[in-house]
């Protein structure tokens, strides 16, 4: 084992050793492992966004062992997914990548600004299937935010009594934010800290952007002058923001967009000192070979093989 996967686990001593060792298992696997960063595949966007929205661009992606293959071909440090994918093939992949079942989901039917995710797995579906993690959405600024909490609280107590790690996606989204605060730096921080103080052992967060949302948050970052002006410097201060580092902070994809767009939005991350990515529709919506060579060039970044 690496000294810099023995410093990130000595993080976590509170934790059990089944934890542990689970966090052992995704930093160790893969392309980037023992590195200390982390590329994730996650597909839910089938239950969050519908069938035609996130598989079309790429049909063969319609299938769920196609993303089993592809996470693992391309040498991911794990593969997220809702019960149903996971069910789809754990059978046959749970032991050759580390699973992360995402317990709650939210659909688009119905117009909502105020998402409240319904819970659609658990901690015995989670070991019934191999899994090394369970993943759980909150929507801090959301009027449901105390429920989520709450339930979250429940979960990660089961979680880790099972010795299972918690990966926290964390999405400011509420009727009182705006669109432009869900990525403002000040809002970004705030939810990391909270999946932080919740007990999240990984933690999921939107790149943030320049913007201050917050009156009294706008305040305290010119009194302080608080350094965001570069992605950079913003990415440092989301990592600062959970616990000085101390809890593993990696960033979404987002949505589709240009190739070298999302390579330097890596170097940054990498640059900021966070831990990695999850990247699900550039990934998976491109064709297979692109999408390989695209991954490839994610991790060579992380890993400094690539300016």
């Amino acid at each position: 084992m690496s000294d810099r996967v023995r410093e990130i686990l000595s993080w976590y001593r509170s934790e059990n050793p089944g934890i542990v060792t689970n966090l052992a298992r995704i930093l160790n696997h893969g392309r980037l492992g023992g590195t200390g960063k982390i590329v994730i595949l996650p597909v839910d966007q089938g239950f969050e966004h519908g069938p035609a929205r996130a598989f079309a661009p790429n049909p063969p992606a319609y299938d769920p062992l196609y993303h089993f293959q592809l996470a693992i071909e391309t040498g991911c440090n794990a593969y997220a997914a809702p019960l149903g994918f996971l069910e789809a093939g754990a059978a046959d992949y749970a032991w050759q990548i580390p699973l992360i079942l995402k317990a709650n989901n939210h659909d688009v039917l119905h117009e909502d600004t105020e998402p409240m995710p319904a819970l659609t797995a658990g901690v015995k579906d989670a070991l019934r299937l191999g899994c090394v993690a369970i993943g759980y959405t909150i929507y801090p600024g959301t009027a449901e935010r105390r429920l989520l909490y709450e339930q979250l609280c429940d979960l990660i107590r089961e979680a880790k009594d099972a010795g299972l790690a918690v990966v926290v996606w964390s999405y400011p989204r509420g009727g009182s934010i705006s669109k432009q605060g869900e990525t403002a730096i000040d809002v970004v921080t705030y939810a990391v800290q909270i999946a932080a103080q919740l007990g999240a052992d990984m933690i999921k967060v939107k790149l943030p952007t320049e913007f201050i949302e917050l009156d009294a948050a706008r305040k305290v970052y010119e009194k302080y002058q608080v350094p965001v002006k570069t992605l950079v410097e913003r990415v440092r201060h989301v990592v600062q923001s959970a616990f000085n580092g101390r809890r593993i902070v990696i960033f979404s994809g987002g949505a589709a967009k240009d190739d070298e767009d999302v390579f330097n939005d890596v170097r940054a991350i990498r640059d900021g000192g966070g831990f990695g990515s999850i990247i699900g529709r550039n990934s998976f919506q491109r064709p297979r070979e692109d999408a390989i060579k695209f991954l490839a060039k994610i991790m060579a970044i992380y890993a400094g093989e690539s300016s």
